[in-house]
């Protein structure tokens, strides 16, 4: 799963036993990175 580091901007993979800090600046907030689909949701 992809997310972001929101301090330097880094794109970081997470694996299943990893902790949640950036690996380049150890940071601890990852942004998780929204797919660019559109989505329409029907109005009734």
């Amino acid at each position: 799963m992809s997310y972001k580091c929101s301090r330097c901007k880094r794109d970081v993979e997470l694996d299943e036993y990893g902790g949640v800090r950036c690996p380049y600046c150890g940071h601890r907030v990852l942004l998780k990175e929204r797919s660019r689909d559109v989505k329409e949701v029907g109005v009734r």
